[in-house]
């Protein structure tokens, strides 16, 4: 008998293999589908948590902060005597409610966003009524002198520069006002100075087609209804505000900007917090380029950070979808933004 082949006996493990059940290409790719799916729902599920955390930490605060600021505006009419202190000390409660909300806004409900916003707007209307109330009596009897004016002098034209280094006077801000600045004028070089600006509560309003130079350290700066001006600020020590405004240009350095009914302007910007757009269209934003002679001893005595640059970080509170940027404003360009400041 004729001895078998091993060749012709089946292996053993072949025989195996075959009965092995091969899993389908598709199944596997459904099952990594399925297990992505379910990690995907897990992340969603923690960062719904903590958003939940975060709004209700933004809540709490907000609320205290709200209490003592309010606690501060009616102290400075019961204590007359202290309404200065109290006031400015309202003050840097605001400017802490309005970071609050500034850092919470990327995870709060619009609504929220909104109420908050409206809570601040309304803050800072009773804190500036409050500091019109602590004005002297002798800044009224300074403007009642400048109406009667034009009956015992004819009127001078607006153009024609005054003793102040060739500034308006009827625009430069009297000495007996809080704070100073420049208001009702066209067409004029304005400028003012590390000495008269330090600490001090600059405001420019009014103003058409004119170009200001402020070279120092304000504590606070208010531009409002300017029409087509220039307007180069050196550092800000607490907040600056831009209302009302169309048609100009600003570099500003500062701890917060807000900007309300603005259109068609540029701002050339170094802010340590994000800056913030309400009812504003047209809006350009570029780092701040513009030098002067000092300006480094005005960064010291500003104690801003320069380090903090957030001149491209903007919200815009008529734009609070989180995924689609925001129409209301832009980065200019590189080759279109402005070095050369003369």
């Amino acid at each position: 008998m004729e001895a078998v082949s091993e060749s012709m006996v089946p292996a053993e493990n072949d025989h195996l293999s075959s009965l092995t059940p091969v899993v389908p290409d598709r199944l596997q790719q459904r099952e990594a589908g399925r297990r992505e799916e379910v990690e995907r729902r897990r992340r969603e599920r923690d960062a719904q948590v903590v958003q939940e955390e975060q709004s209700d930490f933004f809540t709490a605060a907000f609320a205290r902060e709200q209490e003592a600021a309010e606690a501060l505006l009616a102290a400075a009419v019961e204590e007359p005597g202290q309404g200065a202190e109290t006031v400015a000390e309202a003050a840097r409660r605001l400017q802490d409610l309005q970071r609050l909300l500034t850092d919470s806004v990327r995870f709060l409900p619009p609504y929220e966003v909104r109420q908050a916003q409206a809570t601040l707007n309304r803050l800072q209307s009773t804190l500036d009524a409050r500091r019109l109330q602590l004005q002297p009596k002798k800044r009224f009897a300074f403007k009642k002198a400048l109406k009667k004016e034009p009956a015992a002098n004819p009127p001078k034209p607006s153009a024609q520069p005054s003793a102040r280094e060739g500034r308006n006077e009827a625009a430069y801000s009297s000495p007996a006002d809080p704070g100073c600045g420049f208001s009702r004028a066209e067409g004029q070089e304005l400028e003012m100075g590390p000495a008269e600006l330090l600490q001090q509560d600059v405001v420019l309003s009014q103003l058409n087609r004119c170009r200001v130079r402020l070279r120092g350290n304000p504590n606070t700066l208010l531009v409002r209804d300017c029409r087509d001006c220039m307007v180069l600020c050196g550092p800000v020590s607490t907040s600056a505000r831009v209302d009302g405004c169309s048609g100009c240009v600003l570099a500003l350095v500062c701890q917060q900007l807000r900007t309300h009914c603005t259109t068609n302007s540029s701002f050339y910007v170094q802010v340590t917090c994000r800056a913030m757009l309400e009812d504003c269209s047209d809006v350009r934003f570029a780092p701040y380029t513009w030098s002067y002679a000092g300006i480094d001893a005005d960064f010291e005595t500003s104690k801003l950070d320069r380090s903090r640059d957030n001149w491209n970080l903007v919200d815009d509170f008529n734009w609070l979808a989180r995924n689609e940027a925001s129409p209301n404003w832009r980065v200019i360009p590189e080759n279109e933004r402005i070095i050369d400041w003369k």
